[in-house]
């Protein structure tokens, strides 16, 4: 009994080695020095500034000095805010908004340009207008649109007879237009996805779908519908994510206000951060933004495996 226990070890052992081995072949080898420059480079552009990140939203730092470990007392202090709850209320606002438009004028012009008729090509470039200019420029042009009552759109509306409207000192119409342009910045990217997805149907599903009687419209709903069903999933999760993350449009357009109105939660963890020097609760706001990012994402993920 006592040689077989020792033997035991040693044995298992051997197995390891012969493992060991037969993994370090000159393949492996080759795919580890292969991928290891980039697996360091991940690490010390995403990994690590991400970890010190998240250190920082436990403590008290500001930009001057480092702070000290005070626990979840950051988050504590974040979930019982009112301004967190708002700019997550116009966060979600503001993406729901731009998905449901995006897609929508995206499908729509998508299946326009997919049909054969004079002029396509010009047609496309227009389309591509808004997603190639700057956003810098993009932006602060619309502002200088409806900045003041002399602008162009209050000069058109007092053409027609009616009164100057401030759109970014309302609050009501700051939203509605930040959202506007928003969509109209982010259309021609789920045009361009869905253009190329239709591109890709196979025809004859078409033409057999015509000879079993099918209309325009059952066409569109049981054969191209499912058939770009995959590439809309990741096309609406980007646009979540490009949306929740978006600080250009708010701030360029009303600097997240009047009265925080447009300020989401990118924007909030920027006042933190820079106007308030609280980089632990800019740090916070940040991480939490992650967190709720990645729970849509697993959930969307998880529903869509479930209806294979």
């Amino acid at each position: 009994m006592t040689t077989y226990l020792s033997a035991a070890p040693v044995a298992t052992a051997g197995v390891v080695r012969r493992s060991v081995r037969r993994l370090a072949t000159p393949e492996l080898r080759t795919t580890v020095l292969l991928l290891a420059p980039s697996v360091i480079l991940i690490l010390i552009v995403i990994a690590w500034p991400m970890a010190k990140g998240l250190w920082f939203s436990f403590t008290d730092g500001s930009l001057l000095k480092p702070g000290h470990f005070i626990g979840w007392d950051n988050y504590v202090k974040l979930f019982q805010s009112p301004a967190f709850w708002h700019s997550l209320r116009f966060s979600l606002l503001f993406a729901v908004c731009n998905i449901i438009g995006c897609y929508g004028l995206g499908l729509g012009l998508a299946l326009l340009l997919h049909q054969d008729f004079p002029g396509r090509n010009a047609l496309r470039v227009v389309f591509l207008l808004p997603w190639i200019v700057p956003s810098l420029v993009a932006i602060v042009s619309w502002r200088w649109l409806m900045n003041d009552e002399h602008a162009l759109f209050n000069q058109i509306i007092t053409l027609f007879g009616g009164n100057p409207v401030f759109f970014l000192s309302n609050s009501n119409w700051a939203v509605v237009m930040v959202i506007l342009i928003k969509i109209w910045r982010s259309f021609p990217f789920m045009l361009l996805s869905i253009l190329a997805a239709l591109q890709t149907i196979d025809r004859t599903l078409y033409e057999a779908a015509e000879i079993d009687g099918a209309t325009s419209w059952q066409s569109f709903w049981h054969v191209t519908m499912p058939a770009i069903r995959g590439i809309s999933v990741v096309l609406c999760l980007l646009m979540t994510i490009w949306t929740v993350n978006d600080f250009d449009t708010p701030w360029l357009l009303a600097q997240g206000g009047p009265a925080n109105a447009t300020e989401n939660l990118v924007v909030l963890a920027y006042r933190y951060t820079f106007a308030r020097n609280d980089v632990g609760m800019g740090a916070t706001v940040s991480f939490v933004t992650l967190a709720i990012l990645m729970t849509i994402f697993i959930a969307v993920l998880w529903l869509q495996r479930g209806k294979r």
